[in-house]
């Protein structure tokens, strides 16, 4: 029973490891703000988490339309 959690356990944390990177390479990227996968993540991050990952893109990515998740109530501003 302790190796089926022990195994439950480090799957969890690699997916949230694996999880953690993909949304960042996705903020941080300078290529593209609308990456399907990091657009999903991005959205699906607590709000300060997704206020921070939006300010970056937009950041970098300012004069673009804003990717869902961080666009404003008219959805052509950042929030």
């Amino acid at each position: 029973m302790k190796k089926l959690v022990r195994l439950l356990l480090t799957i969890a944390l690699a997916f949230a490891v694996f999880t953690g990177f993909r949304w960042y390479r996705y903020i941080t990227n300078t290529d593209s703000p609308y990456d399907e996968i990091g657009i999903t993540l991005n959205n699906a991050m607590p709000g300060p988490i997704n206020a921070w990952g939006c300010a970056k893109l937009k950041t970098t990515f300012g004069s673009s339309l804003p990717p869902y998740g961080c666009a404003a109530e008219n959805a052509i501003q950042w929030k």
